[in-house]
């Protein structure tokens, strides 16, 4: 079953916080609208090969959703 990476789990962070900081903070909201347009299309790949073995554009996809979920992390330590 292809399901979307809890973002906010992995980041420790309530929903709620996110938005919060996002509508007051431009690169936030466009690193975290960057995140989301990657997890789509992840999903999307996912949902197409049905749990097939995993090709090359799905796992490059997923190390860019990976660099950018760190950019966040980064960014909401204060540090980006």
């Amino acid at each position: 079953m292809v399901a979307s990476h809890d973002l906010y789990q992995d980041l420790q962070v309530s929903r709620e916080e996110i938005q919060k900081r996002r509508e007051q903070d431009s690169k936030l909201d466009k690193l975290l609208d960057e995140y989301s347009d990657l997890d789509n299309q992840v999903l999307a790949g996912e949902s197409i090969s049905a749990g097939d073995v995993e090709d090359d554009d799905i796992k490059k996809l997923k190390e860019k959703r990976r660099a950018v979920k760190d950019r966040i992390a980064h960014h909401l330590q204060g540090k980006g």
